[in-house]
């Protein structure tokens, strides 16, 4: 069975909650139980979210997003070229 998926958002709301429990003097693992997530999840949330700001977060998302609309622009484009090349070869 799947787990369920967290927003980024979420994320980002969790890894803060962590901090604050290690800053009032918890361990690691009691702040990351205390919040509902392993150390594996924390950790690479972490590397992945850890420093963002909501607006930042927000940003890579839409980048994301605009990166995965050119590579499938530029694949098509690449195909159809691919295409062009081959039937003019036919033509000579």
């Amino acid at each position: 069975m799947a787990g369920k998926r967290e927003k980024p958002e979420d994320i980002v709301m969790k890894l803060r909650q962590v901090e604050v429990l290690q800053g009032q003097g918890m361990s690691v693992a009691e702040a990351v139980r205390q919040v509902s997530m392993t150390q594996q999840t924390y950790y690479r949330w972490r590397r992945q979210y850890g420093g963002m700001s909501r607006d930042q977060l927000k940003r890579l998302k839409e980048l994301e997003k605009e990166n995965a609309r050119l590579r499938r622009a530029v694949s098509d484009l690449t195909l159809d070229k691919m295409i062009l090349t081959e039937a003019a070869k036919g033509n000579l």
